[in-house]
This record gives structure tokens, C-alpha cells and sequence, in this order.
């Protein structure tokens, strides 16, 4: 085999929110994002990556933007070089056998703490036999999962998934060597799509802060408390309620429709929609999101 081959891979993130869950689409049962080779008949590499999406999964994309590329030596086929894209986007039914939405924290359940951090505290108690008494691993350890007052950053899921396959306690690094450490952290992916749809998650939660790109993912017409869901469910954190929709008003993201939804129980709420001027900027300078602490 020649190892000086390389290889050019087109790899789309496709995220929606449903039911408060954040969604990625996957193909051959949940194990890889769609992707596909980089042809000669490609007019450009986003034409190609929409061609594979479309060809794997009948779902033809809307937003893109390039979101990182990697260039990792796999065995026995040389060097490969995954160019990724996130795309966003509101799920409908995956109409191809072997596509389906999944909830991206069935990959990263640790990302998740808006009602309870029991998968971190799983995590981090495994880490526990990994660190043993080395300092520089406790202090890594604490900074990337929140220990002793360090405060969650929800921004760093690359960084946790790096720390936990050099644990061993992600599938991926099993595939070279065996843990002992008696688990195995969140669902697997071929080659390197975990760590992509990390980076695709990391980017998201940061853009949420600055652009608001959620229009992307809600209906023309929603409810505040809609919006706050979808920004609750990507950012894996609770938001405090009166300080979002006071941000939300002083930002001037949105205006009123005139129109009312049914509610909670019943009671109507108002509908909303972002400002035209938002839409056509696709940009803000926004603040931090008001976490609940």
C-alpha cells in the first residue's frame, strides 16, 4: 500500500432542534455524519459536500459554512483529509435506510447538564483512576470539567473528548488500546466524525453568543420560551429566564407578530419573529448568555 496517497473526505454536520434536543443527522445506523469524497466533477467542495448529503441521507441542505479541516495518517491508506461543514437546518423525516437524526448528546452525554450533571459526575469519577497522583493531569481535568469551583465552560468539547480518549475512555481510542478504567463514554464513530462533530458542537455554542444564527433552527413564528429552548438545548445549560428575555429585548432581535400561540397549559403566548434587518445582517454584538449557576 502506498502511505503517500492522500485523501480528500467532504463531511457535513447537519443540526436541527426538536423537542428541546439538539439533532445531528447520521448515516449507516447512527455510526458516521455524511460524507464522501472529494470527485473531479465537483464545481467546488460545498457543491460536493451537498451532492453526498443529498445522495446519502435525501436531505438537501440550506446554511453552510466550512467548519474546520483535519488532516490525520490512517493505517494502511495513507494520510486523509477531512474538510467538514456545519450546515443547519429543521429535521424532517430521513427517508434513506441507515439515515437518522440522533440527539447529539447520545455521542457526548456529559455535554448535557441543563437538569442533571450524573453522566459528568461518571465521567469525571473514572478520570479519577486516570489522574492518580498526577498533578498535571488533576489540574486539566479540573479546568476542562468544572472541579473545584473552576466554573463549566460549555465551549470546550473538543478539549474534553481529547482528554478522554487520551484517558482511554472513549470507543474510538479502544480501537488501539484496551481500557481498564470500565467504561466506555458515550456512543461511537468511524474514523475521526466524533471529533468533528465535537468541533461542530464547540462552534455552535459560540456562535449562539454573538450571531444569531438559531433563526436557522426555529419557524418562521415562535414563542420566547421556544427560543429559549433551542439556545437551552444547544448551549447544554439552563438559562435564567427573566435575564434572557430582558437580553433578547435590549439586543432587538425580535419584534412581535401580532399573533398568538397556545401555551402551557393552554394559556396563549405571543408570537415572534426576528427583525428583517437581523436577517438580512445574519449578525449582532451580542453578551454572554444569562447561565443559571
Amino acid at each position: 500500500m502506498n502511505d503517500s496517497v492522500i485523501h480528500a473526505d467532504l463531511i457535513a454536520v447537519l443540526v436541527a432542534v426538536t423537542a428541546r434536543e439538539p439533532r445531528v443527522l447520521t448515516i449507516n445506523h447512527g455510526y458516521a455524519l455524511p460524507a464522501g469524497p472529494l470527485q473531479i466533477g465537483h464545481r467546488s467542495l460545498q457543491s460536493g459536500l451537498r451532492a453526498w448529503v443529498e445522495e446519502q441521507t435525501h436531505h438537501s441542505l440550506g446554511y453552510v459554512e466550512q467548519l474546520y479541516t483535519f488532516a490525520d495518517q490512517r493505517s494502511g491508506t495513507g494520510r486523509s483529509i477531512s474538510i467538514s461543514y456545519l450546515a443547519l437546518s429543521r429535521e424532517k423525516a430521513a427517508e434513506y435506510p441507515g439515515a437518522a437524526w440522533r440527539s447529539w448528546y447520545d455521542y457526548f452525554p456529559w455535554e448535557d447538564v441543563r437538569l442533571s450533571t450524573l453522566n459528568l459526575k461518571e465521567i469525571t469519577q473514572c478520570l479519577d483512576k486516570w489522574v492518580g497522583t498526577k498533578s498535571e493531569r488533576r489540574a486539566r481535568v479540573n479546568a476542562l470539567f468544572g472541579i473545584e469551583e473552576r466554573g463549566w465552560n460549555e465551549e470546550l468539547v473538543l478539549q474534553r473528548y481529547e482528554l478522554l480518549w487520551e484517558a482511554g475512555l472513549v470507543p474510538e481510542a479502544l480501537r488501539a488500546t484496551p481500557s481498564e478504567l470500565g467504561i466506555k463514554a458515550g456512543m461511537e464513530m468511524t474514523h475521526d466524525h466524533r471529533r468533528i462533530l465535537a468541533t461542530a458542537i464547540a462552534r455552535l455554542r459560540a456562535k449562539i453568543k454573538y450571531r444569531p444564527v438559531v433563526f436557522e433552527l426555529l419557524p418562521n413564528e415562535f414563542t420566547l420560551l421556544e427560543l429559549q429552548q433551542t439556545m437551552e438545548a444547544l448551549a447544554g445549560r439552563s438559562l435564567h429566564k427573566p435575564n434572557f428575555r430582558r437580553l433578547i429585548e435590549q439586543q432587538d432581535l425580535v419584534e412581535e407578530t401580532g399573533r398568538v400561540s397556545s401555551g402551557l397549559a393552554g394559556r396563549p403566548a405571543k408570537l415572534f419573529r426576528f427583525r428583517a434587518e437581523i436577517l438580512a445582517e445574519r449578525g449582532f454584538i451580542g453578551s454572554k448568555l444569562p447561565i443559571v449557576r
